[in-house]
């Protein structure tokens, strides 16, 4: 039996794995409060998978599932407290070959704000605060019928 290679990323409820294994079968998932495993069957081949993670945190097995797709098996792992970050995915800081984070899916909820400011709100309540309300203003500026001042002849050169 193989390892299967998995991504995570952590959330506020909830941890996700997503074991990337195409065309699988026989999927079995089996959730405890301190750990999981995950075993399947993938390809023509009949190639066997087995994973066992002893989890950092406990999770509640009965509100935890899995989604089996075409090219992937994402299971969702209810935390057992809400609202705790998880640093790492396993118990042992040991790092392990198949395991990877999910970069794409990854987000800092931890510095997320109660109003969930979008990233241009929080760019324009930045920039009101730096202040500038001292420009000109513009909507009644007298139009020229003469050349543009940076039309005059300039000094020759010496």
């Amino acid at each position: 039996m193989h390892a299967a290679t998995a991504k995570w990323y952590d959330r506020r409820d909830s941890v996700f794995v997503d074991f990337c294994v195409e065309d699988s079968s026989e999927v079995k998932v089996k959730f405890d409060k301190s750990k999981f495993e995950f075993s399947c069957s993938s390809g023509t081949e009949n190639t066997k998978y087995h994973n066992e993670v002893e989890l950092f945190g406990d999770i509640d097995p009965k509100e935890s599932k899995h989604r089996r797709t075409d090219r992937s098996v994402l299971c969702c792992l209810r935390k057992a407290e809400p609202g705790k970050s998880w640093p790492r995915l396993t118990k042992d800081k040991a790092k392990c070959n198949w395991l990877s984070v999910d970069f794409n899916n990854w987000k800092d909820w931890e510095d997320d704000s109660e109003e969930d400011l979008s990233s241009f709100d929080k760019f324009s309540e930045m920039m009101n605060s730096m202040g500038g309300d001292d420009l000109p203003d513009l909507d009644g500026a007298e139009e020229h019928e003469s050349a543009d001042s940076d039309d005059e002849k300039m000094p020759d050169l010496e």
